[in-house]
């Protein structure tokens, strides 16, 4: 996989994943010494996991939350500073974070439609970036994500924080170092229980909430009850559906076991077939991606229906010409040609805490070749899901580039590479 991060070979030895996952010795004195500063954008669940995470570290000081919903943004500034001892600024619009220059790193725990706009903002004003995944909402942001954070030299980690999973490093190295023989095709799923979403007539929004500053980026639609504050994921205005919600957390996992970037085709095949309602992105979805070298990843996505594939919710599995590599959340079982368990590590850990840790790592050493996911890769990751829904909004296969991932000879899928903005919104790297 040809990447400007190739070197980061430390983890391919528990000495080098030591030192690129925990901060210890003089670094961490420096960091207890010289405390970063770290903005939240995004005051929802994942947002305030996030917070409590960094907030456990050394080093680290939260001061300041933003979000557009007073009262999400009321409660999380609270519970925040009861959690650190602090009392941070809480802000409705995140730009005051970016003219504040104690700012140091900035969270985007946003919606998708916020990922690229407010990392490429954060950047250009000397901010560090953590952004949850998917790395951007469509694959035009994903590449102006990559140039930002390479012009103001910003250490951008996208939040696939499996990368960070030991246990899960150890078994992705198995693959790289042969122990499966020549890996070829990856079998990825997702599968949970969501419920429908109903119909909703236009409305005003709720009093607490400043929907145009929610909105940013994207162009103005009127306001329904079903898209705050988790239902926009299914909406393509906003979301990217499971296959970019959770699928991309897979996928990525299978595009760094087979040691592959960009597709040469995808397609897809699926719907919204358990409820009738307003959800517009599929709750059931078959996707194919083709690789150079002939290699192959495919994803099920079950949203509707718990019983994944291997009757778990969340999986992967590498497959080779010498055996097979099952990755679950927290770790790996490896088998033989024969299908006989010869080793497992399932000790990994969420991977939450590492992946935060790396991060940190990586800017107080000023190289961003020290992250586990860089915007490089985390854009790459984001590609596959992108181009998969792409394919599927069209109804057809669609073919690409191995070079760049754009795609060939279809302008109605290509159109869908990048997307309109509010005016004065429009992202400048």
């Amino acid at each position: 996989m040809t990447t400007m991060f190739d070197r980061r070979q430390f983890l391919e030895t528990s000495a080098g994943l030591a030192a690129g996952l925990f901060v210890s010795g003089v670094a961490a004195q420096e960091a207890s010494a010289e405390p970063l500063r770290i903005g939240l954008m995004g005051c929802g669940g994942r947002g305030k996991q996030l917070v409590a995470t960094y907030s456990k570290l050394q080093g680290t000081t939260i001061a300041a939350v933003c979000d557009p919903d007073r009262d999400r943004l009321a409660v999380a500034a609270t519970e925040i500073g009861k959690l650190t001892g602090s009392d941070p600024k809480a802000e409705a619009d995140f730009r005051t974070l970016l003219d504040d220059k104690s700012i140091d790193i900035l969270i985007v725990a946003a919606p998708n439609h916020w990922h690229g706009p407010a990392t490429i903002l954060a950047c250009s004003a000397g901010k560090h970036v953590y952004v949850e995944k998917p790395a951007c909402h469509n694959p035009a942001e994903g590449e102006m994500m990559i140039a930002t954070a390479r012009k103001h030299n910003r250490c951008v980690q996208v939040g696939t924080q499996r990368r960070s999973n030991a246990a899960i490093i150890e078994g992705i190295n198995l693959v790289h170092e042969g122990a499966i023989g020549t890996p070829y095709y990856a079998r990825a799923w997702y599968a949970n229980q969501r419920g429908p979403i109903g119909h909703a007539e236009v409305s005003e929004p709720p009093t607490e909430l400043n929907f145009d500053l929610w909105q940013g980026p994207a162009p103005r639609v009127p306001f329904k009850s079903n898209y705050l504050h988790y239902n926009w994921h299914w909406f393509w205005h906003w979301g990217n559906g499971e296959l970019g919600n959770n699928g991309v957390h897979a996928i990525d996992l299978a595009r760094w076991a087979l040691g592959v970037d960009h597709p040469e085709q995808a397609v897809s095949s699926g719907g919204r077939y358990a409820y009738d309602d307003d959800q517009e992105t599929p709750d059931t979805q078959v996707v194919s991606f083709k690789y150079p070298g002939e290699k192959q990843i495919m994803w099920e996505g079950l949203s509707c229906n718990r019983h994944g594939l291997d009757k778990t919710g969340f999986g992967v599995t590498v497959h080779g010409n010498g055996g097979t590599l099952s990755i679950q959340s927290d770790g790996y079982v490896l088998f033989d040609d024969r299908g006989k368990e010869v080793k497992k590590n399932s000790g990994g850990g969420p991977g939450d805490a590492a992946h935060a840790e790396n991060f940190l790592t990586a800017i107080r050493a000023n190289d961003p070749t020290l992250l586990n996911c860089e915007i490089e890769d985390g854009h790459k990751s984001a590609l596959a899901p992108h181009l998969g829904n792409i394919a599927h909004r069209v109804g057809r296969t669609i073919t690409c580039s191995a070079e760049n991932g754009y795609i060939q000879g279809d302008d109605e899928a290509a159109a869908l590479w990048k997307r309109e903005y509010a005016p004065g919104w429009e992202p400048v790297v």
